[in-house]
């Protein structure tokens, strides 16, 4: 088989969240692979310093800096884009947060921000790009999920909510949209060295557990999440829908 199945060569993607850790590396991943970038964050700062590094490599690269858990302003963002450049062929929901506590004493301001980054983000971001894409009868949406679908551990209990919410939404826009021609899947990465997990990096005990306890026995490498993203965003991915594809070193496989 020919390894044109997964080029991404004439595609357009979106990817939320991408300045910098997974989406960052999502975004280097992609381009690589041929597609045009779309960039979104909400510090416009370093938005234009990941957009300027990728155009130093020759990529063709549009920054859109839209806040993903604003309903309409998603909506007018993304149409005015779709107006005055072009279709998004690709959309990989990304942006996310944590806030880690006990259950018992959690804010419920911090749950709300969760929920709303979280998860009415992919709703938000996924509606207003599938609506263009299913008139082109076309598109890919890939939504991030975590191991944390699957898995609790103490003091992310709101975190683990949207996440497993993440998992049952891409299920759902897999049930109304592959009709219309979209593929609609997640990643769930397990423990990846990010500046969302800087905390948990640094200490020594968190992580000789999670070497302990995952089979391959290491953090992963936001590197490792390119070769599932480009096969969920390509031709080769033509007949799944609705799977979430956990990349986390087998620690969902083992106890």
């Amino acid at each position: 088989m020919s390894t044109s199945i997964f080029s991404l060569v004439g595609r357009r993607a979106l990817i939320t969240g991408s300045s910098q850790g997974i989406g960052c590396a999502l975004a280097f991943g992609l381009a690589n692979a041929g597609a045009e970038l779309i960039l979104n964050g909400r510090n416009a700062t370093k938005l234009s310093n990941t957009a300027s590094q990728l155009r130093d490599t020759g990529k063709i690269v549009h920054e859109l800096p839209f806040d993903v858990t604003e309903h309409e302003g998603v909506h007018s963002a993304i149409t005015t884009f779709e107006a005055e450049k072009g279709p998004i062929d690709i959309l990989i929901n990304n942006a996310g947060m944590q806030h880690r506590g006990p259950l018992e004493d959690f804010p419920a301001e911090a749950f709300e921000r969760l929920l709303q980054t979280n998860i009415a983000s992919v709703f938000h971001v996924g509606q207003a790009c599938a609506r263009h894409m299913i008139g082109r009868g076309k598109g890919k949406i890939i939504n991030i999920a975590s191991v944390q679908s699957a898995l609790a551990r103490p003091g992310i209990a709101p975190y683990t909510a949207t996440k497993g919410a993440v998992t049952n939404l891409t299920k759902g826009m897999a049930t109304d949209w592959a009709k219309y021609g979209l593929n609609c899947n997640a990643i769930a990465p397990g423990y990846f060295d990010t500046p969302l997990n800087a905390a948990l990096v640094a200490d020594p005990e968190f992580s000789s557990w999670l070497e302990k306890r995952t089979p391959a026995g290491r953090w992963g490498q936001v590197n490792e999440l390119i070769g599932a993203a480009v096969f969920l965003a390509s031709d080769g991915a033509s007949f799944v829908n609705g799977h979430t594809l956990y990349v986390d070193g087998g620690i969902t496989a083992s106890l």
